[in-house]
């Protein structure tokens, strides 16, 4: 019988330029799991810690969840006018970034989701990379197609979708001068 540990997989080894260093990989079912039962607060909470570590370690730190990367997306607010950053799961598509509006599957909408619906231009940083890009929502065939991707590689977006009764938005991020 398997044990819990070998089941989730508990460390891995991960280089980083100050050399090696141990960090838990939490499985994204898991992870799931744990952000479906968590309050929307808490999660808020939680990217409001990840940003700043994120940066600082030019995506080092807080920049996977299990084998999907992570990206800081900065939006601006629909009604502070404000910049506000998130880290999101994002996949790679060419040139273009798929991001999945899902908030865990909680009733409403992620805020920057609702900030890229009022203003679609926006910016990400991958790694200590820095990109100007143009959000649009995803539809029909295209979205379909983009959808079965992203739960390749992240399994979590289907369960947040069954979670919850409104349409989670699929957004491409596509490059801007």
């Amino acid at each position: 019988m398997p044990r819990a540990y070998d089941r989730i997989r508990a460390v891995t080894l991960c280089a980083a330029s100050a050399g090696a260093i141990l960090r838990p990989v939490i499985p994204d079912r898991f992870y799931t799991r744990m952000t479906i039962a968590m309050p929307a607060g808490a999660l808020r909470a939680i990217g409001k810690l990840n940003v700043p570590l994120y940066r600082i370690s030019r995506g080092r730190l807080f920049g996977k969840i299990d084998r999907s990367p992570v990206l800081l997306l900065t939006s601006t607010g629909r009604h502070s006018g404000l910049k506000r950053t998130a880290p999101v799961v994002y996949l790679a598509d060419d040139e273009r970034l798929v991001v999945i509006g899902s908030n865990a599957g909680n009733v409403g909408a992620p805020a920057w989701s609702l900030n890229l619906k009022a203003n679609p231009d926006c910016e990400v940083q991958l790694r200590g990379q820095h990109r100007r890009v143009r959000a649009r929502i995803a539809e029909g065939e295209e979205r379909a197609t983009l959808w079965k991707a992203i739960n390749e590689q992240y399994s979590g977006f289907d369960d947040y979708q069954r979670t919850t009764s409104r349409d989670i938005a699929v957004f491409v991020l596509e490059p801007r001068p």
